[in-house]
């Protein structure tokens, strides 16, 4: 693990932060300038104008992504804001990168709420090949997504919602097979009720995963049916069962899935699961709980 010190120094050595933009084409004479800015530059636009679909000919609008947060669920710390989380979406950035040679600006917008989120969005849109939106709360982040893929023309994909869904689902498949289950016969528990646990469940019931085998838990212990106040996509997954804490529902459980905070299953909690227990420990490190409120109340 990353000691604190190896870590800021990395982000603060050479020129600050994780990104830089560079041309992509020779800027060496004088025709050069003139044809990638004054006057050249205006027989792009004129095509462009002709033919809005040029703009994936003549500029890089095809591959570039907007990594875009407002900085209300970043990783495990919370709601830190949009400031604090541009560090992660520079990370992010580098994936695309690194790994698919996608270009990406990373925008971190103060707007908290859905409207102002969708707002924004929608106004920076026609920059971008597609759209990644990244750490936004539950549930705003639902309707964020819903309504932004509804009204643009170009991709629209939440990482922690769809991200995690996908790779834990590979990785929930593979388990079942080397454990000799069924998805439709295991039973789950879920740390975690936000976006990601979401997300994987809703995915986890269309691989077979019948939903009341799922029990979600959160800050305030198990949610149930009898909880007060709950939004549609929590309500959704709420257990008819009669529990009260996490350490009840994994009783028996065939699988756990972290999506909160480190060092919430406690080893007692382990050895009540069912044998051969699946445990995808996918919260983020156990330092990041002094910012995590699921530490202390769960």
């Amino acid at each position: 693990m990353a000691e604190r010190d190896e870590a800021l120094e990395y982000h603060e050595r050479g020129r600050p932060g994780k990104l830089e933009v560079v041309p992509t084409k020779p800027l060496n004479t004088q025709r050069d300038l003139s044809l990638a800015y004054s006057p050249g530059v205006a027989w792009a636009c004129r095509a462009i104008h002709d033919n809005p679909h040029d703009v994936f000919r003549y500029t890089s609008k095809g591959n570039l992504v907007a990594v875009v947060t407002n900085g209300t669920a970043v990783l495990g710390l919370g709601d830190i804001g949009p400031l604090a989380g541009k560090p992660v979406m520079e990370g992010k950035a580098n994936l695309f990168k690194k790994f698919a040679d996608i270009d990406v600006f990373d925008i971190e917008l103060d707007a908290p709420d859905t409207e102002s989120m969708v707002a924004a969005v929608k106004a920076i849109a026609p920059t971008f090949g597609g759209i990644n939106l990244e750490d936004i709360k539950a549930p705003e982040c639902f309707e964020v997504e819903r309504r932004l893929q509804d009204e643009l023309d170009i991709p629209v994909f939440h990482d922690d919602q769809h991200g995690t869904a996908i790779i834990s689902a590979a990785a929930l498949l593979n388990a079942c097979e080397l454990t000799g289950r069924e998805m439709s016969s295991i039973t789950l528990v879920f740390s975690g009720a936000g976006a990601a646990a979401i997300a994987c469940a809703r995915l986890y019931m269309e691989l077979g995963v019948k939903r009341e085998n799922i029990v979600m838990c959160d800050r305030k212990g198990a949610i149930t049916r009898d909880r007060p106040n709950l939004f549609a996509e929590k309500e959704f997954f709420a257990t008819d069962r009669s529990l009260s804490s996490m350490a009840d529902a994994l009783v028996g459980a065939d699988v756990f899935i972290g999506l909160s905070v480190g060092d919430i299953l406690t080893p007692d909690m382990l050895m009540s699961m069912s044998d051969r227990p699946i445990v995808f420990a996918m919260a983020n490190p156990s330092f990041f709980a002094d910012f995590h409120p699921m530490k202390k109340d769960i």
